[in-house]
């Protein structure tokens, strides 16, 4: 178990000492959790939407990736939007929580089409806790460690959708912001933790009516970020009777996955997903793969009695 833990930070303590890319945390579930990574989504789906998702990342490996997000967002009259979305990673003695506000405002480009701009702004807090390190570097003192320390960002979306399909491009976080640990901000190195990278969004899929009670959705998202491989995230999903979905992904030479969701209630769905790695950390005897859950409650209104939850 100990072995396991020290890898883990090993490679964390190695990343920290020179610059590299930081992406996202990634989800599965993303067609579920769009607002997290497009603020155009805030208020589409025409009711009181609340979203909350956590995800355990290769399960067995001690100090692996956790994620827990929440979101709330509806329409508030007049083509707009507005939405709050609260993100918590760790990894290893890295926490990192985000929050944000979204604003989105809709132009009709159809009967059914709509065209979405959205923006987002908020900001992240950073702790980094080198206590399990120092064991294995003594010289890491009580200075090292970043406590709470407040990065601002804001970011921009796009979002198309009509009865059948949709699109969006986005980029959650422009500002790329660096994390100086404290020894950089007492001289002029430019040494740095880690550095906020711009991830940009791309994300497409169209619903087929296979029956009156069978529909089919392939879907796609890219993720493009400097300085990491291109992400490539391809599904497909059943929907029967409007109460079962079933479906699998692949994410381009990292996993496969197979994803699961049931419709409660009118307003209350539950989702979840496994990956199994393709990596060559996949084939480690610890690594059990990956888990999501997801719990969604969506409040109508009057305005909105006839509507059934969309597909997406």
């Amino acid at each position: 178990m100990k072995l396991r833990l020290i890898i883990v930070w090993i490679l964390f303590f190695c990343l920290a000492g020179v610059a590299f890319a930081q992406q996202d945390a990634q989800y599965t579930q993303y067609m579920y959790n769009t607002i997290s990574i497009n603020p155009a989504y805030a208020g589409s789906r025409g009711v009181l939407s609340l979203t909350a998702l956590h995800r355990d990342q290769w399960v067995g490996l001690d100090g692996a990736p956790k994620s827990q997000t929440f979101n709330i967002h509806a329409p508030v009259g007049n083509n707009v939007g507005l939405g709050f979305n609260v993100i918590n990673d760790a990894i290893g003695p890295m926490q990192e929580t985000s929050f944000d506000a979204a604003f989105s405002y809709t132009v009709p480009t159809s009967l059914s089409g709509k065209l979405s701009f959205g923006l987002k702004a908020g900001g992240h807090l950073l702790n980094i806790d080198y206590m399990g390190l120092r064991q294995f570097v003594p010289e890491l003192t009580a200075a090292d460690n970043i406590d709470q320390r407040f990065s601002p960002n804001f970011g921009a979306g796009m979002y198309y959708h009509s009865n059948r399909f949709y699109a969006g491009v986005s980029v959650p976080n422009i500002l790329e912001t660096r994390h100086f640990d404290e020894a950089s901000d007492n001289n002029d190195a430019s040494s740095f933790v880690s550095r906020e990278r711009a991830n940009y969004y791309l994300m497409t899929g169209y619903v087929f009516n296979l029956s009156p009670m069978l529909q089919f959705k392939p879907a796609m998202l890219g993720k493009i970020v400097n300085g990491a491989p291109l992400q490539l995230d391809l599904s497909a999903n059943f929907l029967f009777a409007n109460k079962v979905t079933l479906g699998g992904a692949y994410r381009w030479d990292s996993a496969w996955s197979a994803l699961a969701g049931f419709q409660l209630s009118r307003g209350l769905m539950i989702g979840m997903a496994y990956d199994a790695e393709i990596t060559d950390l996949g084939q480690a005897s610890f690594n059990k793969g990956s888990f999501e859950v997801l719990l969604r409650f969506e409040v109508f209104g009057k305005s909105n009695a006839a509507l059934y939850p969309r597909f997406f």
